[in-house]
């Protein structure tokens, strides 16, 4: 049975869809301000996760993510570079989506952009004025919490000293300022405007999700996620207005992602102690090594980003990589052996059972690797042969790529590490010629001769080495992109 922990409820419930056999998840995207940090993707991450066991298990998942491009925060970055807010956006969101793929994150079936849904908006608000749960105010449109009698619930937060028509136009601020928000704002000097049945302005950041889900999923749908700090006031907003509107519950299942913190802190832009996907690539790490941090934590758990994590990280996909090369080999010709046989239907029985409760990733994780180290045992005593090894391998590959995600068979090919050979057909041309050194031809081969060097010392686990010679190239203006396809390199600015 499945069981997950609501945050409508605070407690673990059975999980059932409204259409069996078929979930309907919605998941807040980026709002494409700005790139995306690390803590962002932890969030992201989880929801792949999620996914990935949901059609693991044999659902059909319908995912829809929304790209915020309307916003304070767009809006404010927009008028800063004096540019349209298309324009200012279009960087960001290609860098979510192509940060996605190197992550390894299964594509959304739609991604709204909340411009392109102002129709909807627009319908949601005028559902609302007609039904008496919003009113006017100096040309902007605010949804009385004080008129939906439930308003709280999901976040739990205290409304006796609210103080009655106290309204707020921003989009995002803390518990302690509840208050009326706005759904449709008024007309500013500098603003994007939309002229509408309801009246000129533009939508308020709450009305957006509510808008976009409806469209793709009708009123009520299975899962709603994000992070926690989402919980208030947005999810709770949402809630609000989409039940006030339509009359039914609004989602069955809220799942949250805590915090990932460094030192203790939320990583956050506001607190200036981000990093983006780009900034843990040039201190020598790969994208799946990344993933298997962000995977390793319960998704409820906060997740603190260290140098030593991720060596920690790296050692485990290292292990499950090797575990993969010891096995192809194994060359004892045989029949398959009951007790491998038995051990791989335990393990994986083991591993979904854990993922069963709530997600438990720790557990599954140590269901995999209590598996690993029992068969490198039966290995070492020479009890497998290579139909016991296929099977072992099998399974491994099997939750890789159905569940966990992080590539651990992408570097095997015909029982090896893939040779140089292999690396530089998967080389693109660079992105950018900066006109380097001698002539390009030179400085290709020296790229090249470098990424062999840096693959042959992963292949011996001298990462320190490795590292270094990333730092060389990135020295020379050459950043390594390590992806499934093998390794991508382009030219930037050399580094100073």
């Amino acid at each position: 049975m499945i069981r997950f922990h609501n945050t409508l409820g605070g407690a673990l419930e059975p999980f059932a869809p409204t259409e069996p056999g078929t979930v309907k998840l919605y998941t807040c995207g980026p709002t494409v301000y700005d790139y995306p940090h690390i803590g962002n993707w932890r969030a992201y991450v989880f929801e792949d996760i999620l996914k990935r066991f949901l059609l693991f298990r044999g659902f059909k998942v319908v995912h829809v993510m929304n790209i915020t491009d309307v916003d304070d925060k767009t809006i404010r970055g927009a008028r800063a570079k004096g540019v349209g807010l298309e324009e200012y956006t279009r960087p960001f969101t290609e860098a979510f989506f192509r940060e996605r793929d190197m992550l390894n994150i299964l594509p959304a079936d739609h991604y709204p952009r909340a411009t392109g849904h102002i129709p909807e908006m627009v319908a949601l608000i005028k559902s609302l004025l007609d039904k008496g749960f919003a009113y006017r105010k100096d040309g902007s449109i605010y949804f009385a919490i004080d008129r939906f009698p439930s308003y709280g619930r999901l976040s739990r937060i205290d409304l006796a000293e609210r103080r009655a028509g106290r309204r707020g136009d921003a989009d995002e601020y803390e518990k302690e300022s509840v208050h009326d928000f706005a759904l449709w704002k008024a007309p500013k000097e500098g603003e994007p405007v939309w002229e509408t049945g309801i009246g000129p302005g533009r939508p308020g950041w709450h009305i957006e999700c509510s808008a976009m889900s409806s469209k793709y999923f009708g009123p009520s749908f299975d899962i709603h996620c994000g992070g926690v700090d989402n919980i208030f006031p947005h999810h709770e907003n949402e809630i609000a207005q989409s039940e006030a509107a339509n009359g039914v519950k609004f989602v069955n299942y809220w799942l949250h992602c805590h915090h990932l913190v460094v030192d203790g802190e939320k990583m956050a832009k506001s607190k200036g102690n981000f990093l983006t996907l780009t900034d843990v690539m040039n201190k020598g790490y790969d994208p799946p090594e990344v993933r298997f941090l962000l995977v390793s934590a319960h998704y409820r758990k906060m997740l603190n980003f260290t140098d030593e994590a991720m060596h920690q990280a790296r050692a485990g996909l290292e292990r499950m990589r090797n575990f993969l090369v010891d096995l192809k080999e194994v060359r004892r010709e045989g029949k398959p052996t009951p007790e491998v046989a038995q051990l791989a239907k335990e393990a994986r029985e083991e591993f979904m059972a854990a993922l069963d409760d709530d997600l438990n990733i720790s557990e599954a994780l140590a269901a995999l690797f209590s598996f690993i180290k029992s068969a490198n045992v039966l290995r070492d005593k020479g009890r497998l042969n290579r139909e016991d090894a296929a099977a072992l391998r099998d399974l491994l590959l099997e939750i890789d790529d159905k569940v966990l995600g992080v590539g651990v068979g992408l570097r095997i090919k015909n029982a090896a590490i893939p040779t140089p050979l292999d690396i530089k057909s998967s080389m693109p041309k660079p992105d950018i010629d900066t006109g380097a050194p001698a002539s390009a031809e030179a400085m290709e081969g020296m790229i090249r001769q470098k990424i062999e060097e840096r693959q042959e010392a992963r292949a011996e686990k001298d990462f320190k080495r490795a590292d270094e010679i990333r730092q060389e190239l990135l020295e020379k203006g050459v950043v390594l992109e390590d992806t499934k396809d093998g390794v991508r390199w382009k030219r930037v600015a050399p580094k100073q």
